[in-house]
């Protein structure tokens, strides 16, 4: 069965994909094609509450925030990183390390829900997983040579004030403000978890960011080692696959796989 996706407001027809679910949202009159990325759409859908699925969608779908008088979009989410330096710091990054944290967050809610008996709103977790760093790609821009660095927007404001702000000011639940206000922890953000959803996301998001950003520093090394030169670009999967074959072939395995990238 086909389903469509609309925000409050706006009609908004997704390409069909196949479910056996209840439509995502009621069907308004008119309709306008949505160029959201289908991986992210389809984790949106897991979001059961229906209308905390029509705050999330919509503001994944136009990541823009205004301030006196200006609208800031920054770089579109298909092509962001996630961060500019330690992990995901590639296009695409931003989806990539938002489709892991996924998986990990929901392994996390298993093992409280199994293991300790605790009950875990996953609407929370996945609406934190999409969210979290929604107004990282507005705090970022790219340069002619194709480096990231801070936007303009990013020398006055952090993306989790950006992003606490505009949940706010839509009407999220406070809980799902919370989520994502307490997903960087004490020490990076403006609060610490109070909860086990963001207790779960904060932990995921911290673990997940470390596995690719630990993964990307040992395969520049080890091609530096290889090369004598500096990586120009260098991805995820790439990044995985190199140290892989460093551990199955050594150095050969490096050399050998280089002309993939």
């Amino acid at each position: 069965m086909a389903f469509r996706v609309y925000t409050e407001n706006l009609a908004f027809s997704t390409r069909r994909l196949r479910t056996n679910g209840p439509t995502l949202f009621p069907e308004p009159p008119s309709e306008t094609l949505v160029p959201m990325d289908k991986r992210l759409l389809e984790l949106v859908y897991k979001i059961r509450n229906r209308n905390l699925r029509r705050k999330v969608y919509a503001l994944l779908d136009n990541p823009s925030v205004k301030i006196g008088g200006k609208t800031f979009s920054g770089l579109p989410i298909e092509k962001s990183p996630a961060s500019i330096r330690h992990h995901h710091n590639y296009p695409g990054g931003f989806i990539e390390h938002t489709l892991a944290l996924y998986e990990l967050c929901m392994s996390l809610s298993r093992v409280a829900r199994k293991v300790y008996g605790c009950k875990v709103n996953n609407d929370l977790v996945i609406c934190g997983v999409l969210l979290h760093d929604i107004f990282k790609p507005v705090t970022y821009s790219r340069t002619e040579d194709g480096r990231y660095r801070p936007s303009e927007l990013a020398e006055r404001v952090d993306h989790l004030t950006l992003a606490s702000a505009e949940l706010i000011r839509r009407g999220f639940p406070l809980d799902a403000v919370h989520v994502v206000a307490a997903s960087h922890g004490r020490q990076y953000g403006p609060i610490g978890p109070m909860t086990v959803e963001a207790l779960i996301c904060h932990l995921g998001d911290s673990a997940e960011a470390d596995l690719n950003g630990e993964v990307l520093s040992a395969a520049r090394f080890m091609i530096r080692e290889v090369t004598g030169e500096e990586p120009r670009a260098l991805n995820g999967k790439d990044a995985f696959a190199i140290v892989k074959a460093k551990a199955d072939k050594g150095w050969r395995g490096v050399r050998d796989y280089l002309p993939h990238i």
